[in-house]
């Protein structure tokens, strides 16, 4: 069970956009901007506020593939594997961050919360390839080295 200030401002978010089934998208979406993931509990909670079945709220959030269930850390960094990034080396980049990190492919989140790590196939900025962001500020032409770098730097290391 979530602490009440997680219902709190919930409630607050479904004020400002509706109780219509319609509301359930901008309504989740504003939820994990709030959180930087969906809460199940919370996502039960809007079902019931919005009187549609959590099983059709559960359906959309899980056919949206930026919706997530699994707390992010505080520095969400996603690395582009889009054709342009992949040929100027971009996993080399992502091994370098696993590695450092200590995560893998089934462990995205360190243990401290600081840090989330996603690949994801375009960021929209081919021409700076290889790319990463963090919390969506792009860095271009990166290198394994320049990405431990900034893992170090975001650490206070």
């Amino acid at each position: 069970m979530l602490e009440k200030e997680y219902y709190d401002k919930t409630d607050e978010i479904i004020a400002s956009h509706g109780r219509t089934q319609k509301d359930l998208i901008p309504i989740i979406q504003e939820i994990q901007e709030e959180y930087r993931y969906l809460p199940p509990e919370l996502l039960s909670y809007v079902a019931g506020k919005l009187n549609i079945p959590e099983s059709q709220a559960y359906s959309v959030a899980t056919f949206y593939e930026n919706f997530s269930f699994e707390p992010k850390g505080k520095y969400l960094i996603k690395v582009c594997d889009g054709t342009a990034c992949h040929v100027r080396k971009s996993i080399p980049i992502l091994e370098a961050l696993y590695s450092e990190l200590g995560l893998f492919k089934g462990k995205q989140t360190t243990e401290d919360m600081l840090f989330t790590l996603e690949t994801v196939s375009c960021l929209g900025a081919c021409g700076l390839a290889p790319v990463l962001t963090v919390n969506d500020k792009v860095y271009p032409a990166m290198t394994p080295e320049k990405a431990i770098d900034l893992v170090r730097e975001l650490r206070g290391v």
